[in-house]
């Protein structure tokens, strides 16, 4: 053991001697050893440069081209999983096309809607209900439709005022009743008052104002 550790010793006697009197030689009269460390030194210097000043900013752009690429094979595939479905997905847009149809034709054109407050009017007076109140409000313009409200009170017998609301959900055309308060009267007469809303789709030229004022705001709220 003690040989050992003065063989040792020895050995590092003569490697910390060849790091001595190296100031004033030339890097290539050093010894063995000075000169791997440099050589290690130099290497390592060269690569951490390198990393921050080259490799980097690849492996970043190795990433980003990764990340690019897996966005494109998520589209590939969303988009041949459309194309595989192309023909269940126009059968399903014409379904929803006849839906939308269907529905427009319960919404009366902005000529009808005179005839449609008629048809309110006489659904009260037809059964003997008494308007107190029909006033309709200011239009309020949607994206491809305008609500009208119409602010109604009626008085009648109880039967009598149940079979108006009937009246009014049979009717050909959407007409809602909101915002309803009943009360009672003397002899057993109801008063009603509610907001009856009908709706009714935009014209042509409605729409293309629509869709302008709306270009419109966007570009301004760019510039701003």
């Amino acid at each position: 053991m003690a040989k050992a550790n003065i063989n040792l010793n020895l050995l590092f006697a003569q490697f910390t001697d060849q790091f001595r009197d190296l100031n004033g030689r030339h890097p290539g009269q050093w010894p063995l050893a000075p000169r791997i460390l440099c050589a290690v030194g130099v290497t390592a210097a060269v690569c951490v440069a390198g990393y921050f000043g080259y490799w980097s900013s690849q492996f970043e752009e190795q990433e980003a081209g990764a990340q690019i690429e897996a966005k494109l094979r998520d589209e590939y595939k969303f988009k041949t999983a459309q194309a595989i479905n192309l023909d269940a997905l126009r059968a399903q847009k014409a379904q929803v096309d006849q839906y939308v149809d269907r529905l427009q034709k319960q919404l009366p054109s902005k000529a009808e809607m005179a005839a449609l407050l008629t048809d309110i009017n006489q659904a009260g007076s037809g059964r003997g209900l008494q308007f107190e109140l029909f006033k309709p409000q200011q239009e309020v313009v949607k994206d491809y439709y305008a609500e009208v409200p119409i602010d109604i009170k009626i008085t009648g017998n109880y039967h009598d005022v149940g079979a108006f609301t009937g009246d009014i959900a049979n009717l050909p055309r959407i007409v809602t009743l909101n915002n309803l308060a009943l009360t009672s009267g003397k002899d057993g007469v109801l008063t009603l008052e509610a907001v009856a809303k009908t709706f009714r789709y935009l014209d042509p030229d409605e729409v293309a104002a629509q869709r302008k004022a709306a270009a419109e705001k966007k570009k301004a709220a760019k510039k701003s």
